[in-house]
């Protein structure tokens, strides 16, 4: 999630005001209505061994519900990335690990859900679990929350690493009591992900791939996933140890719409 302060914040709104009054926005919803372009393809297509986890479609994520845009479970990527992808794969499979994505493609309608969420501070219902040191009022100051997010591009996605063979996980169940995102991993909601320190989506300085205080296993864990992953083309964002992104971008400046569904890759077939 890029950081944006308050001042950018409001500039970026009223930019998007401006583009959407001159016909201009187009390419900040692109594929609302007409679903995704070729490019676009299910990661299961490209490799079907990569677990897939996909958080925004279940209600254990810091929204406490399904995210807006989220139709079916699964991971949709450029096709560049999704091919990057199944190369570090690869490397890590020969290690006795796979990945498991959380999230990949992102649209638009998600974020603004993300937004409407972060501006209503009467909602505290998750911070047990993913902001207990962070005010709501911050989430926009501190970078936790944006009006872009790169994943809507297309080439983006949140992941971690499984030892294998992988254990199944149970789901999540809305109510159930919730344990901060960085206490010891016995104690965190059950992942079968290796232990990185903190949980996916923890809105703690923690979870800062290269945060000092994350040593040991933990910090081997983050540099295992940090180098096999910049080796097959991918950029890592220094404030979450789970988000990567493909590069070069085939679409750099475009932010899509379409909803994450098989429909969506059939659209405009």
């Amino acid at each position: 999630m890029t950081r944006l302060t308050r001042a950018v914040r409001a500039l970026v709104t009223a930019l998007a005001t401006v583009l959407a009054m001159t016909g201009a926005s187009a390419s900040a919803r692109a594929g609302a209505d007409t679903g995704a372009p070729k490019e676009f393809v299910a990661l299961s297509a490209v490799d079907p061994t990569i677990i897939q986890e996909m958080r925004y479609f279940t209600p254990h994520n810091f929204v406490g519900r399904r995210v807006d845009g989220y139709e079916q479970p699964i991971c949709i990527l450029t096709r560049p990335a999704a091919r990057a992808l199944h190369k570090a794969q690869l490397t890590l499979l020969r290690k006795g690990y796979t990945l498991k994505v959380y999230d990949c493609y992102r649209p638009q309608r998600a974020v603004n859900h993300f937004v409407r969420w972060a501006e209503d501070l009467g909602d505290q219902a998750t911070k047990g679990e993913f902001y207990p040191n962070v005010d709501k009022t911050r989430l926009f100051e501190d970078g936790y929350i944006a009006e872009k997010s790169g994943h809507s591009r297309g080439s983006t996605m949140d992941l971690t690493i499984v030892k294998l063979p992988a254990r199944p996980t149970r789901p999540y169940h809305p109510g159930e009591p919730l344990v901060p995102c960085f206490a010891p991993k016995r104690d965190r909601f059950p992942d079968n992900s290796v232990d990185m320190g903190t949980g996916f989506d923890c809105f703690d300085t923690l979870a800062h791939t290269l945060d000092p205080r994350i040593q040991g296993a933990q910090r081997a864990n983050r540099l295992l996933l940090k180098s096999t992953l910049e080796s097959a083309g991918f950029v890592n964002l220094a404030e979450e140890w789970w988000h990567y992104t493909y590069q070069p971008e085939p679409y750099p400046d475009t932010y899509f719409d379409f909803p994450v569904s098989w429909k969506s890759l059939t659209a405009a077939d």
